[in-house]
């Protein structure tokens, strides 16, 4: 049955939604229908889903009377949970190839095209078809989970409490979302079901590790982290529905047949928007001597390529002060929590010899103009680099980190008795007014980098876009975030123990 026939019958029947709603549920409905008339599909599925449960509920069993001879009996307690929590994400994992299978397996077989000319909006049309991807998978985990649970009871007598329970199974679904929202966006960008099922690894081996810090967590019974997990796995959910939504294009779906790696276009592209208009001055360009020209060159460099990149990564950035707020009040909350005993925090008699004879330690960098420079890029760059790979979060994270300490620091200070704002100005200020707002610039440039994923700019692909982001953080990185980083250092070498020693010296 097609969709429109669908759509007719149910005119005149029980009432619906709203027309949008309608539409997204009629092609779900019929997604799910051809998903379950596959007995290849759906007899793997049941057979391994119940089969798995089963096995694990033996295995609990097995392994709690082994633990028992030995008086272990908290390593059962804490083995069954986590056993759960495997048996929900295994038919997770196998049912992938379901929502892979969304476009590109209907683009082999040729059934996309009649789909694609239904009278749906492209939302309407991604939102069926990854909502149908993402009922079996989930469907299967309920089921695992109950026969493992049923197989427990029946053995051991054990079922968890209900606040545990309702954790375990609204991890299992925020997990099967983020994996099923992926694989659809991958199912929307490729141009075959091999690449789709290798570009598949990277959803499932971050998940996968993500569910053994999820096992320590489990073995050491601190459940209250995983409910921060659960809303972090609920937000990236989010941000890839939307990504998919924002990137999915039904005409390019179609035209696309075959994706070449073209290395001199790629190149072409990021060198084109690594250029800039020059500063003439007022005068024409070839007018001007050409030393002039290498003057103007590098005018229009800072007088309007890097205020236009700024001005267009302007949300990006206030991101990133907000992050920096929230580590701010982090480093209180951790300052006021765990106080440090009176004689750590000793400033009375600060020396320059403090500075200059500091122990060396392996993962701490020498304190020297060229060590402190050389640390604050490598910890950039290797933001920038996670930032890829996480929409921009992880940089924005890692610049929290060394901000929460410092806050965290500033409170210590205050509860030793010092000034709280002498110690911020001696000890961060001299070298902060410079070090800071190049790393805000430089964290900001990286979410906007990895953010291009989700939201490329108008008119252009996800890689263009990504290219276009890319060559102007390189652009804005040497140009203003390396000399800025270069002078911070040099303050902080030569100037900022001056200060300190001003400030809190005998």
């Amino acid at each position: 049955m097609t969709l429109a026939a669908e759509e007719r019958g149910h005119e005149g029947g029980r009432p619906w939604p709203s027309e949008p709603v309608r539409l997204v549920l009629a092609l779900a409905q019929r997604e799910i229908r051809d998903t379950l008339r596959d007995w290849r599909m759906v007899i793997p599925m049941v057979v391994l889903t119940l089969l798995f449960p089963a096995l694990m509920s033996f295995v609990a069993d097995m392994a709690l009377n082994w633990v028992a001879r030995y008086g272990a009996d908290i390593v059962g307690d804490r083995l069954m949970p986590f056993l759960l929590m495997v048996v929900g994400f295994f038919p997770i994992s196998f049912s992938l190839v379901v929502a892979l299978e969304t476009f590109v397996g209907e683009k082999e077989r040729n059934s996309l095209e009649p789909l694609l000319a239904t009278p749906l909006s492209d939302a309407q049309l991604y939102l069926g078809k990854t909502l149908a991807a993402m009922i079996p998978p989930l469907l299967a985990a309920y089921l695992g989970i109950t026969v493992y649970l049923a197989g427990l009871y029946l053995f051991e007598g054990w079922l968890p409490s209900f606040r545990l329970l309702s954790l375990i199974v609204l991890l299992t679904t925020a997990e099967g979302l983020v994996m099923v929202s992926g694989a659809v966006v991958v199912s929307s960008q490729t141009t075959s079901v091999r690449a789709a099922n290798l570009l598949a690894s990277f959803i499932i081996i971050p998940v996968a590790f993500l569910m053994q810090g999820e096992a320590l967590i489990m073995f050491w019974a601190n459940y209250s982290v995983l409910w921060w997990i659960l809303l972090f796995l609920m937000v990236v959910d989010a941000v890839l529905i939307r990504m998919g939504i924002h990137i999915f294009n039904r005409e390019a779906l179609l035209g696309r047949e075959i994706d070449q790696l073209d290395v001199p276009y790629l190149w072409r592209t990021f060198w084109r928007h690594m250029r800039w208009r020059s500063w003439t001055f007022g005068f024409e360009r070839e007018q001007l001597p050409p030393w002039l020209r290498w003057v103007g060159a590098i005018g229009g460099l800072y007088r309007y390529h890097i205020p236009s990149i700024l001005r267009r990564s302007w949300l990006a950035i206030v991101t990133v002060v907000i992050g920096l707020g929230l580590s701010a009040w982090l480093g209180f909350g951790f300052a006021a929590r765990y106080p440090l005993p009176a004689q750590v925090l000793q400033l009375d008699n600060v020396s320059p010899e403090m500075f200059t004879e500091l122990p060396a330690v392996d993962w701490l960098p020498t304190f020297s103009v060229w060590g402190v420079l050389a640390n604050n890029v490598r910890a950039l760059v290797g933001a920038t680099l996670l930032a890829v790979f996480s929409f921009g979060t992880l940089a924005i994270a890692l610049l929290m980190a060394p901000m929460a300490i410092i806050f965290f620091f500033v409170l210590q200070a205050a509860q030793a008795g010092y000034n709280p704002l002498l110690f911020f100005s001696a000890f961060v200020l001299p070298h902060g007014v410079l070090e800071l707002p190049a790393a805000i610039i430089a964290t900001g440039l990286a979410v906007r980098l990895g953010a291009t994923f989700i939201s490329p700019p108008e008119g252009m692909t996800v890689g263009e876009g990504w290219l276009r982001a890319l060559a102007e953080f390189v652009a804005v990185f040497v140009a203003l975030v390396m000399p800025l980083l270069a002078l911070a250092a040099a303050v902080e070498v030569h100037v900022t123990p001056a200060v300190v020693v001003w400030a809190f010296g005998s």
